[in-house]
């Protein structure tokens, strides 16, 4: 007891003071004091921590492996890379918004006067948008359409991660099952099979492998336009796919992304002649992340992303370099 003053074991806001020949309890969380009875009684040992030396308070006040871990593991900041999925982890309970539009039907770099349309942003674009829910930690159920002249696709997607990097994996795992049907999920049905693998190279960088089978996938048509044009009934052919991206931060809040989408399985019975690419920039702050490209490929859905232009216009040579058109992705986190 130094000056009267002694110490509550097992309290971290209490301590006794004697005073006159009295003995008060004095807590200092509630701001009380009151006089008790008799004095303490006698104080145990001091604690095992307080003997500790100091070598090993040092060691049980260190952070945490689990910190350093995270330390080097990248942040996606969208959920795609540009039509390729990340495969991030989602907030459990959030709710995230997406919106692609691809400028297709002009291109970016080549042709007459591509100043004035302002390479391709003054024309028709393919704007498909959709929701993604993290219905837990790890599961998430997703529902996404794309636009009439491509088909008026309606896809939905359950997701489930199994492995991060957060919790001291060896890399990001995550499987996903969906089902598309065209004319709003009335015809032309193609179930999708993903498995969707990241790895962080540092905290600047990371990359991604997303190998995906498609159940009586369907070819790309050109555009019906006319609304009240039944849309056709069309062959399906299962396909394997597998997209490689990467990304890589430039700035804290800015990174350069890049995919290709390779068809190994069926891909010319649709009309698929060489792989869909994009790339581009990437602009991502807090809940939001602003992307914005080129690409040959107009379908952002799960099948369709292995299209090119090429398909969908009738031209096999839209698909080469010269055939590149402006894209852009918007995501927001709502809650």
């Amino acid at each position: 007891m130094i000056l009267g003053i002694e110490f509550v074991e097992g309290s971290e806001s209490s301590v006794i003071v004697k005073r006159e020949g009295k003995t008060y309890l004095v807590d200092l969380a509630s701001r009380t004091v009151r006089e008790v009875e008799g004095g303490p009684a006698p104080p145990r040992a001091p604690a095992k921590a307080a003997t500790q030396p100091l070598g090993a308070q040092a060691v049980a006040s260190a952070p945490q492996p689990q910190k350093k871990a995270d330390e080097k593991v990248y942040e996606a900041g969208d959920d795609f890379v540009f039509s390729l999925p990340t495969g991030r982890r989602l907030d459990r309970h959030g709710v995230y918004v997406n919106f692609n539009h691809r400028f297709a039907f002009n291109t970016a770099f080549t042709g007459k006067a591509r100043g004035h349309v302002l390479s391709g942003l003054d024309d028709y674009a393919l704007a498909s948008f959709g929701f993604r829910f993290g219905l837990t930690k790890n599961a998430s159920l997703g529902i996404y359409r794309s636009p009439s002249v491509i088909g008026r696709p309606i896809q939905l997607t359950a997701g489930y991660h199994f492995l991060d990097e957060h919790d001291g994996g060896p890399f990001n795992g995550e499987v996903r099952f969906s089902v598309e049907g065209q004319n709003d999920f009335s015809k032309n049905f193609t179930a999708d099979f993903e498995g969707i693998f990241s790895r962080s190279l540092t905290r600047h960088a990371q990359i991604y492998f997303v190998p995906t089978v498609s159940v009586q996938n369907r070819p790309l048509v050109p555009p019906q336009r006319l609304i009240e044009n039944p849309w056709p009934n069309l062959p399906g052919f299962n396909t394997f796919a597998v997209g490689f991206g990467a990304s890589v931060d430039i700035r804290p809040t800015i990174a350069l992304v890049a995919e290709v989408i390779p068809t190994f399985v069926n891909g010319r019975d649709l009309g698929i002649h060489r792989p869909p690419y994009s790339f581009g920039i990437q602009k991502k702050i807090f809940k939001h992340a602003f992307t914005f490209g080129f690409s040959n490929s107009p379908g952002t859905t799960v099948s369709q992303r292995a299209a090119t232009r090429a398909t969908l216009l009738g031209d096999p040579s839209a698909d080469k370099p010269s055939g590149l058109f402006v894209a852009f992705d918007l995501m927001r986190q709502l809650h």
